[in-house]
C-alpha cells in the first residue's frame, strides 16, 4: 500500500479541542501503553527588537510535507510505534498559544519518549517552516532557529 503525506498544518494556534480529541481518539487502542506528547509554545522572549507577542509561520507547503512524511516513515522504520501525530501551525500564532503538537503511542514508554523526542528535533532542524517573530509595537524580524 503506497502511503501519501498527510497535511500537518493547521490554521492559526493548535486549540486544546485538537489535542483532547487526539488523545481521545486512541482509548480504543487497546495495544499502546504510552504515550509521549510534546507542546511547542510561543515565548515572549525579550529580544533587541522588543518583547514578542507573536509568530507568524510560513512554509514551502509542498516541499515541508513531503519531507515530513520522509522523516515519518524514518521513524516509523526505527521504533516500533503504534500511532504518530504531526500538527504545526501556519499564520499567525501569539504568546502564550501552541504551535507544534508531536504525539506518539507505543507499547511501551521508552520508545514513545525516544521517538517523540527525535520527531521534534528533525522538525526543528528539517522542516522549510519560517516563523516570524512580531514585536508588540508591530514591527517584525525572521525567528532564527537555534539548537539547544
Amino acid at each position: 500500500m503506497d502511503r501519501k503525506p498527510k497535511n500537518i498544518f493547521v490554521e492559526g494556534p493548535i486549540t486544546s479541542e485538537i489535542i483532547a480529541k487526539s488523545i481521545q481518539n486512541h482509548a480504543t487502542k487497546h495495544d499502546i501503553g504510552a504515550h509521549s506528547i510534546f507542546l511547542g509554545q510561543v515565548r515572549a522572549d525579550q529580544l533587541e527588537l522588543g518583547v514578542v507577542s507573536g509568530i507568524e509561520y510560513t512554509c514551502y507547503e509542498d516541499l515541508a510535507l513531503q519531507k515530513a512524511f520522509e522523516i515519518r516513515e524514518d521513524i516509523f522504520s526505527k521504533y516500533d510505534l503504534t500511532c504518530m501525530h504531526i500538527y504545526h501551525s501556519l499564520g499567525m500564532v501569539n504568546v502564550g498559544e501552541i504551535c507544534l503538537f508531536v504525539f506518539t503511542s507505543s507499547k511501551h514508554r521508552k520508545m514513545a519518549i525516544e521517538a517523540c523526542n527525535e520527531l521534534v528535533e528533525r522538525i526543528k532542524a528539517e522542516l522549510p517552516i519560517w516563523g516570524k517573530e512580531i514585536f508588540q509595537d508591530n514591527t517584525s524580524q525572521w525567528k532564527e532557529n537555534k539548537p539547544l
